[in-house]
C-alpha cells in the first residue's frame, strides 16, 4: 500500500485544486491537539484519500471545519462529514482510518465490508449496481460505462461496483435473484423503500444504462412494478 501525503493547506489557490478531487479530506488539527499523532498514522494508511491540514481560518469558516475537526468531502452524494475530536471518547489510528474508509465514497464505490457502511449511511438512498465477475474479460469496459455515468447523477444514486465472484458477496446476488452464470448484470436498489429493480437481460452500453436511471428517477420503474 502506497502512503499519503498531508499537504499543508489548503490556501485559497490549494482548495481550489482540491474541488477537483471525487473525495477528499481536510483538517484544521494542529500539532499540539488531541488526536494529531493519531491522524497522521491514520492519513498514512489511506492511499486513496487526499488529505490536507488546513491554516486558512477563511477556508475553515466556508466549510464548518474547527481546530479540532476532521472532514470528509464527497461529490458522489455532494456530502460532508465531520469528526470532532474533542467530542469523541476515545481516538487512536484504526478508528480515524475506520471513520476515513467508510467516508470514502466515490462515484463508482467498490462494494465491500468496509464502504458498506458509508453506502447506507449516506443521504442518497439509492443504488445503481453493477455485478460482475471481475476476472471476465468484460469487467473493465462495463466499469467503465459505470465512471461516465456517475458523475450525472451525483446526489441523486451511488453507482457501487460488487465483485460476483467473491464468497462475501454472494448475499447481494441471492437478495436480486442471481446466479453467477447471470452475471454481469445492472440493478437499483432504493434502500428508503427496500425494494429493487434489474435491468433488463441483455447488452450492457450507456445508453441502456442511462435509460434505466432515468426511468427510475422518473417514477417509470415503479409504475410498472406496482
Amino acid at each position: 500500500m502506497s502512503q499519503n501525503a498531508v499537504s499543508s493547506g489548503p490556501t485559497l489557490d490549494v482548495e481550489e485544486e482540491w474541488r477537483k478531487q471525487e473525495v477528499w479530506g481536510v483538517s484544521g488539527i494542529t500539532e499540539a491537539a488531541r488526536g494529531y499523532k493519531e491522524f497522521m498514522a491514520a492519513v498514512k494508511q489511506m492511499d486513496k484519500l487526499p488529505v490536507a491540514l488546513c491554516s486558512e481560518k477563511e477556508v475553515w469558516a466556508k466549510y464548518g471545519i474547527a481546530s479540532d475537526t476532521i472532514s470528509i468531502f464527497r461529490k458522489a452524494d455532494l456530502h460532508q462529514e465531520h469528526l470532532k475530536l474533542s467530542e469523541a471518547k476515545k481516538i487512536d489510528g484504526d478508528g480515524l482510518v475506520r471513520f476515513m474508509t467508510i467516508n470514502n465514497i466515490l462515484y463508482v464505490t467498490e462494494y465491500n465490508q468496509a464502504t458498506a457502511a458509508g453506502l447506507f449511511q449516506s443521504v442518497v438512498k439509492t443504488h445503481l449496481l453493477l455485478v460482475a465477475d471481475r476476472g471476465r474479460t468484460h469487467s473493465d469496459p462495463l466499469q467503465q460505462v459505470f465512471r461516465d455515468l456517475a458523475p450525472k447523477y451525483a446526489g441523486k444514486m451511488l453507482f457501487v461496483l460488487v465483485n460476483g465472484s467473491e464468497k462475501s458477496n454472494a448475499r447481494v446476488l441471492e437478495y436480486f435473484g442471481l446466479k453467477s452464470r447471470d452475471l454481469p448484470r445492472i440493478g437499483i436498489y432504493d434502500g428508503v423503500l427496500d425494494k429493487k429493480w434489474l435491468m433488463p437481460a441483455g447488452e450492457i452500453t450507456t445508453e441502456r444504462v442511462q435509460d434505466f436511471c432515468d426511468s427510475f428517477l422518473d417514477g417509470e420503474l415503479q409504475v410498472r412494478s406496482a
